[in-house]
């Protein structure tokens, strides 16, 4: 198969999806080396830490020298010494005659200085190859690198006239299988899972990846006065390690909070604002201290509307089922806006069919 530059960056994009729960906080890069149009060695950042795309992809060519061939990477090659010496300086080292790369490097350490060492060395650079789905791939990199924040993706189960439960509180099953399996890949591509205390007293969940191949998120509870329950599942011994509580300053003093830490469930203190609530900002920086670059706010109610109303949401999945329950709980009912200007404005990015459902993806951009 013959590979022009579009469909040998497809091929690294396909790539670099499979670093996917793996190599947070990096980002998710992929590499095919190029001669004469045919692909003669692949690679991708496999996990966080290890040998970065480019680096996979020349190993595995077992060749010294790379004139007249092509490297082509989503992500601009990195000139910078981190956990790995700079793959510019190697790209250059082997003596490649190209390079295309997806998009720009967004870190302010790399940001176009990769490109540019390339140049400087004579090699033959072209920039913004599916620039767009480069983009995306590593939305959350982009982000956290840039605002020093997590992206945070919104996801509601509701029915067609936007209840996620009765009004008794009952939820499960309002969408279908196939909807709630794609949450488990939303879940497996996040670094943490967060829901409020109510959806974890009345759906005791587990917030695990299961039904495919993957790994478990950080699964993160808002408890302002931690309150909630030792037994939940949330709490069970085989998950207290990767369990944190949101809470108050407060909180942090009361006996319940040090028998939460003897169990090994760690607490996150989080300023409270003057509605009483945990401050959706300070929390998100907080989760930045904890290594999350990535977060899945999966509700109830309450805190998607905090989230809301913080305007911190980058990423919504409506996930629509064909009933209506009437007087029911409505997914941001807890958001309240006097004006038209102050709501919330999203673009439509994708609408898929979803077993009997309809899943709908936006975006703030």
């Amino acid at each position: 198969m013959f590979f022009t530059d579009k469909s040998a960056m497809k091929r690294a994009i396909e790539l670099a999806l499979r670093g996917t729960g793996k190599v947070s906080p990096n980002p998710r890069v992929g590499c095919v080396i190029l001669e004469n149009g045919q692909i003669i060695a692949e690679g991708w950042h496999e996990e966080f830490g290890g040998p970065h795309a480019e680096v996979m992809a020349i190993e595995n060519a077992a060749r010294d020298s790379f004139e007249g061939c092509t490297l082509v990477v989503n992500l601009e090659p990195c000139s910078h010494f981190g956990k790995t010496p700079p793959c510019a300086d190697l790209i250059i080292e082997k003596r490649f005659s190209k390079v295309i790369v997806g998009m720009i490097d967004p870190n302010p350490d790399v940001s176009g200085s990769g490109v540019q060492k390339l140049r400087d060395a004579g090699i033959e650079v072209e920039v913004g190859i599916l620039e767009e789905e480069c983009k995306w791939i590593n939305r959350f990199f982009s982000k956290h690198i840039t605002t020093g924040l997590p992206y945070v993706i919104a996801k509601v189960g509701q029915s067609l006239d936007g209840c996620i439960a009765t009004n008794r509180g009952e939820s499960k099953w309002i969408t279908s299988e196939e909807s709630r399996r794609k949450v488990h890949i939303l879940r497996n591509e996040v670094d943490a899972v967060a829901i409020g205390k109510k959806t974890a007293q009345l759906d005791n969940p587990l917030l695990t990846v299961r039904d495919i191949d993957g790994i478990n998120p950080k699964r993160i509870v808002f408890d302002t006065d931690l309150t909630l329950p030792l037994n939940l599942n949330l709490f069970q011994e085989d998950y207290r390690e990767n369990t944190y509580i949101c809470c108050s300053p407060n909180a942090l003093q009361t006996r319940k909070a040090e028998t939460l830490k003897l169990a090994g469930i760690k607490l996150v203190p989080v300023e409270v604002n003057d509605s009483g609530k945990l401050n959706i900002p300070s929390a998100l920086y907080a989760f930045t201290e904890l290594g999350i670059t990535s977060i899945l706010v999966e509700g109830g109610a309450e805190l998607l509307s905090n989230f809301a109303a913080s305007q911190m949401i980058d990423e919504l999945h409506l996930f629509i089922a064909p009933i209506i329950i009437g007087n029911g709980i409505h997914s941001f009912e807890k958001f309240k806006i006097n004006y038209l200007k102050e709501s919330l404005e999203f673009k439509l990015r994708a609408l898929t069919n979803c077993g009997q459902d309809i899943h709908a993806l936006f975006t703030v951009n």
